[in-house]
């Protein structure tokens, strides 16, 4: 559908993703169920919902206003570097409770909203945002992003105390806000909400 121009719906096969991929990881949880194999499955699923098709929107946004044909190539920066970041993250005894690097499906859904913004709010600010140089900058930030040792929340709870998990419901209660408001606009400032809070909290460790 993407490759058909359709990528507004690209953008709903994501968000569908993010629900199963959080409901597979609860489920396992609550279940006590972990393999390695499933491990694995889990990342592939990963690779092709969060980085190949976020990669391919990227590519049809930037085809359509790029002069050079190497350009659009670009989007799929996330599909090489998203990647590399889940078999460090399949390898890395650091991540049980933090993750290093943002997570592909964050990098996934801050993609996911570009097919909308175009269609909503100041049509020059629109453009700009949108413009083919924009995004792919937004593709070697989030590539880098990826791949990075900045320390990022997890969104697991182990429990629901109040007091162990305020940052998550912080930002949980304030996403919910901006969507009701702002709309399908609200996704990129929600992960760009997600990385200041975890290093304002590193900050204050």
């Amino acid at each position: 559908m993407v490759f058909n121009g359709d990528v507004q719906t690209g953008s709903v096969m994501i968000w569908a993703g993010a629900v199963f991929d959080f409901f597979d990881g609860f489920s396992a949880r609550v279940l006590n169920k972990f393999s390695s194999i499933g491990k694995d499955l889990d990342s592939f699923a990963d690779i092709i919902t969060f980085c190949f098709l976020p990669a391919s929107i990227l590519y049809i946004l930037i085809e359509q206003g790029a002069q050079l044909f190497i350009l659009p190539f670009f989007g799929f920066l996330l599909v090489l570097f998203g990647a590399l970041r889940l078999a460090k993250f399949n390898n890395d005894t650091r991540q049980p409770d933090f993750f290093y690097g943002l997570p592909v499906p964050a990098s996934g859904i801050f993609v996911s909203a570009f097919p909308f913004i175009s269609n909503s709010g100041d049509s020059d600010i629109n453009s700009i945002i949108t413009s083919q140089y924009s995004l792919i900058g937004i593709a070697v930030l989030l590539s880098l992003m990826m791949v990075s040792d900045i320390k990022l929340m997890s969104l697991k709870f182990k429990n629901f105390s109040f007091q162990a998990n305020w940052y998550r419901y912080v930002l949980i209660i304030t996403s919910l806000f901006l969507i009701v408001f702002i709309h399908i606009v609200a996704l990129p400032i929600i992960i760009l909400l997600y990385v200041v809070l975890s290093i304002a909290l590193n900050i204050a460790e």
